[in-house]
């Protein structure tokens, strides 16, 4: 008997192709499951940032809804229901949210950078006196008398195992200065783009 899919009895084999168009069941399974994790990674976010997330209000709703549940069983069925929001989503609103989380990445390395470089400026105020000169210059408005005492309080913790009380304020100090700098650039930045418009 001759096998119809051969195309030899007015069957063409092409006919048969549309239907392998569909993304197989595993490959269906591996994106719902990828939209699952997106969903869970949109819910442990901060929920500033996932307002900032383009997306349709119903998602956003469920994510939202699904933060505020303490209790595990109704977190769990939450969470399915935002997986399955998540799967009525187009692949251009999928993308855009993928966008927004990896900017987070990227965010939060900045973030991280930052925090060590202050981290090392601090070690280096401890173990360097011209540290301070240096950055008494930068910053005149410093209390010297107040810092001085910090870096000595800091010192004596460490060397006597006390609780790093001084050796926090003192990262607090430096934290405070750089926001006040990314500030200013910020401001510097806006005025610039403000004189812009006038011309």
């Amino acid at each position: 008997m001759v096998n119809p899919n051969r195309g030899a009895v007015g069957f063409s084999s092409t006919e048969f192709e549309e239907e392998y168009e569909r993304p197989s069941k595993s490959e269906a399974k591996r994106q719902s499951n990828a939209l699952q994790k997106m969903g869970e990674v949109l819910v442990e976010a901060p929920r500033d940032r996932v307002k900032r997330v383009p997306m349709p209000e119903d998602v956003l709703e469920a994510i939202l809804m699904c933060q505020t549940i303490t209790n595990h069983e109704g977190r769990r069925r939450q969470m399915q229901f935002v997986g399955k929001k998540m799967r009525t989503l187009d692949e251009e609103e999928v993308a855009l949210i993928q966008k927004a989380i990896d900017s987070w990445k990227g965010a939060s390395k900045s973030e991280t950078a930052a925090m060590h470089a202050l981290e090392r400026r601090r070690e280096k105020l401890l173990t360097d006196d011209n540290a301070l000169t240096s950055l008494l210059a930068d910053h005149p408005e410093l209390d010297v008398q107040h810092l001085r005492t910090l870096i000595r309080n800091a010192r004596k913790e460490q060397a006597e195992n006390k609780p790093p009380k001084a050796y926090r304020e003192i990262f607090q100090i430096l934290k405070q200065l750089d926001a006040d700098k990314r500030k200013a650039a910020g401001e510097t930045d806006q005025e610039g783009d403000d004189q812009d418009d006038d011309e």
